[in-house]
């Protein structure tokens, strides 16, 4: 994972020092890494958003814990590279903005969907399935796409 954030940042330098525009202020996340493109396809059509990658644990843990409300187009992907999907179940301790929680399975599907989740709330918010990665969006996004069970999400971590 790591050496894919450096090759993808050496890119974006790249580009930023040949003049781009969209380079010179690449999308990044808090500890100054590319953010990753991820799609929500829905029957209302694709879903562009750009995803903070947490594929570690102390990332995991800290989630979007402290932070401001997420932009629309933004939103977090957590991933367990070194496990199975499973059963998983999160919660928005110090997390001051509500949100919604994307459970996705091995392959690429939506199992699960919590709408709204209280903010700085400690209840564990189960996936009701086995997942292999969660995505966490602005509350109100999954509703506002039409996202359900079954929808498909497009990232390089999900096997198709």
């Amino acid at each position: 994972m790591l050496y894919r954030r450096m090759v993808l940042a050496g890119v974006l330098a790249a580009l930023a020092l040949g003049g781009s525009a969209c380079a010179q202020d690449p999308a990044v996340d808090a500890n100054g890494r590319p953010l990753e493109p991820l799609t929500i396809v829905t029957t209302s059509g694709q879903h562009e958003f750009l995803v903070e990658i947490a594929d570690e644990e102390p990332e995991r843990q800290r989630g979007l814990m402290y932070r401001d409300p997420l932009p629309k187009d933004r939103g977090m992907l957590f991933q367990w590279p070194n496990e199975p999907a499973q059963d998983r179940g999160f919660w928005m301790h110090n997390t001051p903005s509500p949100l919604d929680i994307v459970y996705v399975g091995a392959d690429g599907r939506i199992v699960s969907i919590i709408h709204n989740a209280a903010p700085n709330s400690d209840a564990i918010l189960p996936s009701e399935g086995p997942a292999k990665g969660v995505v966490e969006l602005r509350a109100g996004r999954a509703q506002e796409i039409g996202a359900k069970k079954g929808d498909e999400v497009r990232h390089p971590y999900f096997a198709r």
